[in-house]
């Protein structure tokens, strides 16, 4: 039979006593405090003829623009652009921001352009979300890739049509972030009631003493904190030290499998009920070979071909375990392995074990 190529990735914890714990950090993000994404339109200069052919219009239109604000006019029919190209420049502006910071930028190219290799992107605007600009870039594009060659004997390398611009753009005005007053918005990165009222219990403990808690865990995905007198004037300092504060992060039991390339990923608190796992392999062949039928010496009869079929069945002897009451998966990984299951057998034999019932996690297939 036919096996696939595939590989078994198996995260199995060896059954920690207590759960590792995580900086709050690490788990959570400030309300308020976020990035913001920037996006503008611009023109990369300075390609070796592998810019925008005639027929995009608007890289035509753009440059003689920005030719008419130098003074100099020029119509966009009576130029050719096979060393300009058109991008859409994209950053993230990062929270708090400062005018005058560099923060990295990325172009694509708009058009039929077949490499931004060694051009460079001329003065753009980059806006937010508001149409306000918040930075401005300009500077060399660095391609991970290359094309050599011409025609249809080239060799292309990666994706030369994209490319970034290293520390190319300058923020313009302050990033639209501010620091919190009064209260805190803990957003969990992934929401869970447990991690959530464990947050708050950590910050608890580490800050209230006999008075009113600080923090309550408003639901699975927020946890506010009230900053204590002591921090009143010190808002930067208080939210350092809950970056520290060490937290249990709860999960849920899960198994995430990847058909299409044979992944199965499981966490260590993955249970199994009791079950018994018969697993066998039934293979069918079917051949076809032909014959040549030769008629005797000097007779009527014509020479042809006959083809003959034969139909083969083999079955594989069943492989079976049982696992007891509270199986871990690690129990689960071993026994599989001993009976010789394949990455396939265990997709199989896991999806198998959710219908039954007997799998205590959920089951994502991807």
């Amino acid at each position: 039979m036919k096996r696939f190529a595939s590989t078994l990735l198996l995260l199995a914890a060896m059954a920690p006593a207590l759960p590792a714990a995580t900086r709050l950090k690490e788990l959570v993000a400030l309300g308020g405090v976020r990035d913001n994404q920037l996006v503008g339109y611009g023109l990369v200069v300075g390609l070796a003829g592998t810019g925008d052919r005639q027929q995009t219009l608007f890289s035509a239109q753009s440059l003689t623009n920005m030719l008419e604000r130098m003074g100099l006019t020029v119509s966009p029919t009576a130029i050719t652009v096979k060393n300009t190209a058109a991008v859409m420049v994209t950053a993230v502006l990062p929270p708090f921001a400062q005018p005058g910071s560099h923060i990295d930028a990325t172009a694509a190219a708009m058009g039929d352009a077949q490499n931004l290799q060694g051009g460079i992107l001329i003065l753009t605007a980059l806006r937010g979300g508001d149409g306000k600009i918040y930075a401005v870039a300009q500077g060399p594009v660095v391609t991970g890739g290359f094309v050599a060659g011409r025609a249809s004997n080239n060799q292309t390398v990666n994706h030369p049509t994209v490319g970034r611009i290293p520390s190319g753009a300058i923020v313009e005005i302050p990033a639209p972030s501010v620091i919190p007053t009064g209260l805190i918005q803990l957003q969990l990165h992934d929401a869970d009631f447990t991690t959530s009222a464990r947050i708050a219990e950590a910050v608890n403990h580490k800050f209230t003493s006999g008075g009113t808690p600080l923090a309550k865990a408003e639901n699975s995905a927020l946890v506010t904190v009230t900053i204590p007198p002591e921090y009143a004037a010190h808002t930067t300092e208080f939210i350092s030290e809950l970056e520290k504060l060490p937290v249990d992060a709860d999960r849920p039991a899960r198994v995430v499998i990847n058909e299409r390339t044979g992944t199965i990923v499981m966490g260590g608190d993955v249970r199994i009920s009791p079950v018994a796992i018969m697993h066998g392999n039934l293979t069918l062949q079917v051949q076809t070979s032909y014959a040549v039928s030769q008629p005797g010496p000097l007779s009527q009869g014509k020479t042809e071909v006959v083809p003959q079929v034969s139909v083969g069945a083999k079955e594989e002897k069943s492989r079976n375990l049982v696992l007891k009451e509270g199986a871990t998966i690690e129990e689960l990984v071993r026994a599989l392995a001993a009976i010789g299951s394949t990455p396939r057998d265990i997709i199989a034999i896991l999806q198998n074990l959710r219908a039954a019932g007997a799998l205590q996690a959920e089951l994502d297939v991807i």
